[in-house]
């Protein structure tokens, strides 16, 4: 499984290229006054990979939640996470005020390495059933799969 998805970020790596290429920019289509759609939004999101090989032990799996007003609800792997995304045409994504609750847990430190996979991504792709994050320099983040 995970020689699939490092085939599949092999070619979400070319087809991002491609599109931060484009010499047009995408209307925006997140925020706060409007209602976002797309195959982000609504499914819960399971992590499958930190970075393009790295699996995570956690308490419970981290996952989040996109809703159609942008708000953003879901776990780090040991606390509660709340926050907001903006989402455009262009696979653009910005997750903003996230928190998380900070309850004692041994993998602390994995917890905050998800919540900065968020915060630090800056563009996705979907490949069936993947969600994957990119990094303004292009480099892979991580994955999330989406839960049945």
């Amino acid at each position: 499984m995970i020689n699939r998805l490092a085939k599949s970020l092999a070619l979400m790596s070319g087809a991002l290229m491609l599109a931060a290429c484009s010499s047009q920019p995408a209307p925006d289509v997140g925020g706060r006054s409007a209602e976002l759609e797309g195959p982000v939004v609504g499914p819960r999101w399971n992590l499958l990979l930190v970075g393009t090989d790295e699996r995570l032990s956690m308490p419970e799996t981290p996952h989040f939640v996109v809703a159609p007003d942008g708000r953003v609800s879901g776990s780090d792997g040991c606390n509660q996470l709340n926050g907001r995304v903006r989402l455009d045409a262009s696979n653009r994504i910005e997750f903003t005020e996230l928190a998380t609750t900070r309850r004692a847990c041994p993998q602390a430190e994995d917890a905050r390495r998800v919540t900065a996979m968020m915060e630090n991504a800056y563009r996705y792709l979907i490949d069936h059933d993947r969600l994957v994050f990119f990094g303004p320099d292009q480099r892979v983040l991580g994955g999330f799969q989406r839960a049945n």
